[in-house]
């Protein structure tokens, strides 16, 4: 065993001592040096030649002027997306289209005016559904090196500008930087880590194991590319939600037209205009990925068409019926993730300062507008005085306000930003008081005997007049049937139920029609995982919350919808599975049909004697009966 390491490390050398040991000759060892400098060289240019074609390639996008931190403009009193119509100086220089929407984009922190924009509408959109087309026949081509470098280049460029990235989406939805920083920077390049370092693994040809009676077929699923898929996704993470199912689409081999919610246009065009710079400094054709910019009732242009072979829907469950419905017309599949009411379950015996910090940034992370934000906490009446009293004293420390007005005084230390617009746009192009729904609902709970010590009403905030601000609001002494807690918030709202036992607190947790994500903590990781198990929904952390969203799959169950993105699970969806068997050694075996089965078939008794002694032989419960069925076999044979 010496000799054959020895010859496979220094073969030259092995050799020339061994003739030694017979001659007086020696292998030159000018030989054996070039050998090894050539070798070495040739692996040397190898390697930089791959290094210099997967190597990340710079491009440029130009930043938005409103995203810096100072930037100024026209206020807007109570904004909304419509704030056009009611105010001319927020018009477009050349004027107001006849019969066109427009979507009036502004910094819901602030009112300051970003932009009104021209909506799209549905022949718009069906013009990019054929650009994305066209590119796609291209791209479906590449290779896995060519996808990964254009992720490659992505990661670096945000990591580059992360900066620049959290002020434009923080401009755009009035969220904190740190906020920015967590949900749309982290998590982003986390995927594409996981796109760069996993997703070929996921998508090539993977062998699948075969029958007894298929030895010599070799079974495989190809994960071939759908064509054109669509993305209809919310507002909270505007970054992070139009790269997500981009990245994972352009990785699958697809063309991608995304719909981003009208609330975020302006932030929006930015992100995918990086991307489509990306794939142009890259070599490839940007109208790969397309962005429509639209309001709901247009949206049927990629629901409805059928040319889109795949939708992923993020957002409200109304909406979401709607999509599901109308993508019904070609049966264009969809994934629908419909926001929750995630319980975190917080059993007896738990340190409270330990996870006070988690259960904190679970609840007010981005105003509480996170759909997989910590909606219920569950807590047992023995530390139940404890929690409530620790996450109030904290809330009541919380300070509200733009992350961007540092110039104010208040920006540089703000913990809450603001909700996204104080009014909701509704589809006949009505608003309605977000904020008011907000308070009422706080309202009926203490009606009804919840203890409300904190918030429960919009915010002035003095330096922010025009801002969209919620108090942090802690309710305690909740009840399962309140409405309070049974309907998705999405606000800094933190609503407490406690509990006497371990299974009423299972049953409050599945008491309601949405089913997304769940915690649990407690101090016996074994008695967790039990309860989790018992949990009805479609991610659950112990003693966490949402660290279930890089490389698992991402959906819920019941009102919270159906279907998966992100992980193996998610990537895969966006392609079809195609089954492809082939002979194993088709010199020496292939498929052949039996006499006694060949059409048109002699004799059915014959046939049938050999189709069951063959069944038999492969799947009898026993040796004895395989034995019997071989017999069987071989006498109809003979005959």
């Amino acid at each position: 065993m010496g000799a054959l390491l020895s010859f496979l490390i220094h073969p030259f050398d092995t050799l020339r001592r061994r003739r030694n040991e017979f001659d007086e000759g020696n292998i030159d060892d000018l030989l054996y040096h070039l050998t090894l400098f050539f070798a070495f060289g040739i692996y040397t240019v190898f390697r930089r030649y791959q290094n210099a074609k997967n190597k990340a390639v710079n491009f440029h996008v130009a930043p938005l002027e409103a995203a810096k931190p100072n930037w100024t403009g026209h206020h807007i009193a109570n904004a909304h997306l419509n704030s056009h119509r009611y105010d001319a100086q927020l018009l477009p220089p050349i004027g107001e289209a006849i019969g066109r929407d427009y979507i009036t984009c502004f910094d819901p922190a602030t009112g300051l005016h970003l932009d009104t924009i021209l909506a799209d509408n549905i022949h718009e959109i069906g013009a990019k559904i054929d650009k994305a087309a066209a590119a796609q026949l291209k791209w479906k081509k590449t290779t896995f090196a060519d996808r990964r470098r254009v992720v490659r280049s992505l990661k670096k460029w945000l990591v580059e500008n992360q900066e620049l990235c959290a002020q434009t989406a923080c401009r755009d939805t009035g969220k904190t930087l740190v906020d920015a920083a967590l949900g749309e920077i982290l998590t982003t390049c986390s995927k594409m880590d996981f796109l760069l370092s996993h997703g070929e693994k996921y998508l090539r040809p993977e062998t699948r194991s075969n029958p007894p009676m298929m030895f010599y077929k070799k079974s495989q699923v190809h994960y071939e590319p759908l064509g054109v898929v669509a993305a209809i996704v919310s507002w909270n993470y505007p970054l992070h939600n139009a790269w997500s199912p981009i990245l994972a689409a352009i990785f699958a081999g697809n063309g991608i037209v995304l719909k981003c919610s009208e609330n975020v246009v302006w932030s929006s065009q930015w992100f995918v205009r990086a991307i489509q710079e990306c794939i142009r400094a890259c070599g490839f054709d940007p109208e790969l990925v397309q962005l429509a910019c639209c309001y709901p009732d247009q949206a049927e242009g990629l629901t409805r068409s059928p040319k889109i072979k795949h939708i992923t829907f993020i957002g409200s469950e109304f909406v979401g019926r709607q999509v599901a419905v109308a993508a019904t017309t070609h049966l264009t599949p969809v994934n629908l993730e419909l926001g929750g009411k995630d319980p975190a379950i917080v059993l007896p015996g738990t340190d409270v300062d330990k996870w006070a910090s988690i259960w904190m940034r679970g609840i007010f992370q981005n105003a509480g507008q996170n759909c997989i934000g910590i909606e219920r906490m569950i807590v047992h009446n023995s530390i139940y005085d404890d929690v409530y009293q620790t996450i109030l004293d904290r809330a009541r420390s919380l300070t509200v306000g733009a992350g961007l007005s540092a110039s104010t005084g208040v920006g540089t230390s703000v913990d809450v930003g603001s909700m996204i617009s104080q009014t909701t746009v509704l589809p006949d192009g009505q608003t309605r008081d977000r904020f008011q729904e907000l308070t009422d609902i706080v309202n009926k709970a203490r009606d009804a005997g919840a203890k409300i010590e904190l918030g429960g009403e919009r915010y002035d905030q003095p330096y922010l007049t025009h801002g969209a601000y919620f108090k942090p609001t802690v309710v305690g002494d909740v009840t399962p049937d309140m409405d309070i807690a049974q309907h998705e918030l999405f606000a800094p709202v933190a609503v407490l139920i406690p509990y006497e036992t371990i299974e009423e607190a299972i049953e409050i947790a599945n008491g309601t029609k949405y089913a997304l994500g769940a915690s649990v903590f407690g101090p016996d990781k074994y008695q967790a995982l039990e309860v989790a198990k018992a949990l009805e929904c479609g991610m659950v952390s112990i003693n966490d919350f949402g660290v279930f969203y890089v490389n698992l799959p991402f959906g819920g169950t019941k009102g919270s919808g159906y279907g998966r993105f992100g992980g193996p699970e998610g990537i895969r969806s966006l392609t079809n599975p195609k089954a492809v068997v082939v002979d194993r050694w088709p010199w020496l075996i292939q498929t052949s049909i039996p006499r006694q089965l060949d059409y048109p078939i002699q004799s059915p008794t014959l046939a049938w004697e050999f189709v069951s002694g063959l069944t038999g032989l492969f799947y009898a419960d026993g040796w004895r009966g395989r034995l019997e069925s071989l017999r069987l076999l071989m006498n109809a044979n003979r005959r």
